[in-house]
């Protein structure tokens, strides 16, 4: 009996603009997001001269730079041993031997 009751126009009509609704949406979030990446896009760096050197020889400053880039390329981590060692508390509590009874 209720399907007889239904106005199937009126349900037709709100899935249609609800279909149609969720397609609108979905086309100005791609809109909002072409124009999000428009506006934020990366622009290219004007082209930088190299610099010219007058020599083949390395400075003192590139010397100490490249020394420190190896140190910390080698030496990222600290040195740890590979012993775990766990810090054991003997002072047991009531409950803690409630629970350890349960167990048993």
């Amino acid at each position: 009996m209720m399907i007889l009751a239904t106005n199937w126009v009126n349900a037709g009509l709100i899935a249609l603009v609800s279909i149609g609704l969720v397609f609108a949406v979905l086309v100005l979030l791609i809109f909002i997001l072409k124009l999000f990446g428009f506006i934020f896009k990366e622009r290219k760096a004007a082209a930088v001269a190299p610099v010219a050197t007058s020599s083949d020889e390395i400075s003192d400053e590139e010397v100490a730079a490249i020394a420190m880039a190896v140190n910390l390329f080698f030496n990222r981590h600290d040195e740890e041993s590979d012993v775990l060692t766990f810090r054991q508390n003997h002072d047991v509590s009531a409950w803690q031997v409630r629970n350890i009874n349960k167990q048993l």
